[in-house]
């Protein structure tokens, strides 16, 4: 937390719950976050996790006498008992194939096998580093991220209708179905939206990768959803620091608040149903 003003730490710890930080006690609590941080980030994932989240964060960070923006890819995970667990917060200078290599890399080094189905966006750094490195594992391509790619090249007054009828896609009961409408819809607007439709075409079978897990819930597991939202919830808290004075301090925040949503996963709800983990779990072995 060092650099960032008084005003704004004392702005920072209200949001939190705290107040009348004196410096000692902000000096204090920084080097107890540091080694919290760090042991969250570096301990153990022995188990399985047979689906995994993945999604960056962006924020203004200075680095060198400039104000760059910078990314930290947080990577989450359910376990054997069908439990949300966050299993990465990394900061990277760039989203590219090494950065998330060397990411999935040190996951494998903490133990981390192979999943069975991994959501996130189309970033192609990260689509290549996943196959590179859990070979084996299926990619789902994000379902919302999707949609905004293709509803990027459409007027803004035909989005809503054309919205709708997407979505019906990957509402259908099985993948042969989906497909079928995706063909619909495409013959019905190729005239008018050659771009968008042929972005549909060239990503749906990506899109559809959850039908190969009838098990597991479809709604959950067809889009990075659950990560959005935590990005949200971040930007919400982060706006009251704006800048941050370095790369420890932003990596330090945002792993406090994702050490905060680990506590309260652990002792919720499953997030997917545990007996179809296992059933998944018994037909991968």
């Amino acid at each position: 937390m060092q650099g960032v003003s008084t005003r704004k730490m004392e702005k920072l710890a209200r949001s939190l719950g705290i107040e009348n930080l004196s410096r000692s006690q902000v000096s204090e609590m920084t080097r107890g976050l540091n080694e919290q941080v760090q042991d969250f980030r570096s301990r153990s994932l022995a188990g399985r996790y047979p689906v995994i989240w993945a999604d960056a964060l962006y924020e203004k960070v200075r680095v060198d006498s400039r104000v760059v923006s910078m990314a930290v890819l947080v990577a989450c995970g359910v376990n054997a008992q069908g439990q949300r667990e966050v299993l990465a917060v990394e900061p990277m200078m760039e989203e590219s194939r090494e950065s998330y290599s060397q990411l999935f890399q040190s996951l494998k080094q903490r133990e981390l096998e192979t999943p069975s189905l991994v959501v996130s966006d189309a970033n192609k750094g990260l689509i290549a580093a996943i196959r590179e490195s859990f070979p084996g594992a299926s990619w789902q391509r994000c379902k919302v991220h999707f949609m905004r790619n293709t509803l990027a090249h459409l007027p803004q007054k035909e989005k809503d209708i054309f919205a709708a009828q997407l979505k019906e896609i990957w509402r259908a009961p099985s993948a042969e179905l989906a497909r079928q409408r995706a063909r619909q819809l495409a013959k019905r607007y190729e005239k008018r939206f050659p771009k968008a439709i042929e972005i549909l075409e060239e990503g749906l079978e990506d899109s559809l990768a959850f039908y190969a897990f009838p098990e597991l819930d479809a709604r959950k597991i067809s889009s990075a959803n659950m990560l959005e939202r935590l990005n949200k919830e971040f930007r919400r808290r982060t706006n009251v620091v704006g800048i941050f004075p370095n790369r420890d301090s932003y990596l330090r925040l945002v792993t406090t608040y994702l050490m905060e949503y680990a506590g309260d996963w652990s002792i919720s709800r499953a997030y997917l149903n545990p007996k179809s983990i296992q059933t998944l779990l018994l037909n991968a072995a």
